[in-house]
């Protein structure tokens, strides 16, 4: 009961000062008080673990397909396509998330995380539609990864054609 008069008051403080320097001074040792304390080594933990997991995961479809015959490069492409199904999924059912609040960047291991990135914004904006919803916001926060990413890819080409044609290489 304490603390929320204590947090009120403090909010009354910031939102009533006029000097700007002061309010974010209230502001910042607010937010320091009430911000819950994690341990980084904890954090550490938890995010090796569950990104070491799901590189085991990975690991064992690649092995589970390659016991039923595939080559080694069809293998990892059926096991990249199931991690991808899989990432959906999970967000599909809000599990990712609650995985990702746990574990954090143990979460971003390279497929799973894209595919979680471009899954979460259609999902959540589902209800405006196909066009508005789905369509404007699926590659909200995977859009600058995918142009950032051939854009790269393009110079890099473009440079190596130019070193070739030139004997740099």
């Amino acid at each position: 009961m304490k603390k929320m008069e204590n947090e009120k008051t403090n909010i009354r403080e910031v939102l009533t000062e006029r000097s700007s320097e002061k309010k974010e001074k209230i502001y910042n040792q607010y937010v320091k008080e009430n911000t819950p304390k994690k341990s980084w080594f904890i954090n550490l933990c938890k995010a090796y673990l569950v990104g070491g997991l799901i590189c085991t995961l990975g690991q064992v479809l690649s092995s589970l397909y390659m016991g039923t015959g595939m080559e080694k490069e069809t293998a990892t492409l059926y096991t990249t396509l199931s991690l991808i199904f899989l990432s959906v999924v999970f967000t599909g059912f809000n599990l990712y998330q609650k995985l990702a609040n746990f574990a954090g960047a143990g979460t971003i291991v390279p497929i799973t995380g894209f595919a979680n990135s471009v899954a979460a914004p259609a999902i959540e904006f589902k209800e405006e539609g196909w066009v508005f919803g789905v369509g404007a916001k699926i590659f909200t926060i995977a859009g600058p990864v995918i142009l950032y990413g051939v854009v790269t890819s393009w110079v890099l080409g473009v440079l190596y054609w130019l070193g070739k044609l030139l004997n740099w290489f």
